[in-house]
């Protein structure tokens, strides 16, 4: 989720309920770790709720240093990503291509672990590829190395994300570790979670890109999970206001000329159910400047509410 999960969507996703909202990547090599980028991800001025930093990387003694900065800049946890499937990542032997090397792991794990005093904890896939399939051996590695708890994206990494996911791999794993396991891949709704819950008995759930554009995604699983009743999709003056908020943050974390390069992602992913011919995103993506999006967000939303209350008078 790096370039998605910045300070912003992680403060929204947590007043939406998120349990815990773990930072976008960040490399253990020091040689970035003062670019503007880094410094951007590193940042957790005003931020709430538990600090989780996620880094990767493929010596143990670079990422028990990353481990030891990012707790200095104020992380609470440290999480160690050995699940991300992208190629610029693994050609480094970094995310996913750890799996490949089960000794490598255990020594990351263990240096990292001796180095910092806050938890630490661990994101991986169910392996390489199909013939290499040692999440199991993995997850008892993460344990006997100090883990606090094991999140799982039910695929290899060659399956990227495309296919069925392997709950079952994730069920066999949490049968024979006791520390706490996380269950990811393709939750995008109340029924998925609950499903999922009860199949694998993992302790929680963790959710991705189905958070990527609806944010109340978290408070909807949450509620359904404690009382069996579904709320609401968000009215859509509420969807105007969280977006709103969301845009803000951008432009308040990075700046207008970045900002309103990122927030275009963002409003891409909001208004996918109102906008299918792409017509207003089109528009948007044209504009250069903070004011001019608010403006269009306002007139855009305002429609839709305008639509939505003659609707109501019809029916």
């Amino acid at each position: 989720m790096a370039g998605v999960t910045d300070r912003p969507f992680r403060e929204l996703c947590r007043k939406m309920g998120a349990g815990l909202a773990v930072s976008e990547m960040l490399s253990s090599n020091p040689k970035v770790w003062h670019t503007e980028k880094s410094m951007n991800r590193m940042n957790h001025e005003g931020e709430s709720g538990i600090r989780s930093v996620q880094i990767a990387g493929s010596e143990p003694e670079l990422m028990a240093q990353a481990a030891q900065l990012n707790v200095q800049n104020g992380a609470q946890i440290i999480d160690i990503n050995m699940g991300c499937p992208a190629k610029k990542v693994n050609k480094k032997l970094a995310g996913s291509a750890l799996l490949q090397d089960p000794a490598l792991v255990a020594r990351i794990l263990k240096a990292v672990v001796g180095a910092v005093d806050v938890p630490v904890t661990l994101k991986i896939r169910t392996g390489w590829d199909a013939e290499n399939r040692n999440g199991i051996e993995i997850a008892h590695i993460a344990q006997e190395s100090g883990i606090q708890s094991l999140a799982i994206h039910g695929r290899t990494r060659s399956c990227m994300f495309k296919g069925e996911v392997e709950y079952d791999t994730i069920k066999a794993i949490k049968q024979q570790i006791t520390i706490p396991v996380i269950a990811n891949g393709d939750i995008t709704n109340e029924d998925d979670a609950k499903r999922i819950l009860e199949y694998t008995q993992a302790d929680g759930i963790m959710i991705g890109r189905a958070a990527q554009g609806n944010p109340w995604i978290f408070k909807q699983i949450q509620h359904f999970l404690e009382t069996g009743e579904r709320l609401a999709r968000p009215c859509v003056t509420e969807q105007a206001n969280v977006l709103l908020t969301h845009v803000d943050g951008l432009y308040d974390l990075y700046g207008e000329y970045s900002g309103i390069r990122i927030a275009r992602k963002h409003v891409g992913w909001y208004v996918t159910q109102h906008d299918e011919n792409r017509g207003f995103r089109r528009e948007f993506n044209a504009l250069e400047s903070a004011v001019e999006q608010t403006q269009a967000l306002r007139d855009y939303f305002s429609l839709l509410q305008a639509k939505s209350d003659d609707f109501s008078h019809v029916a």
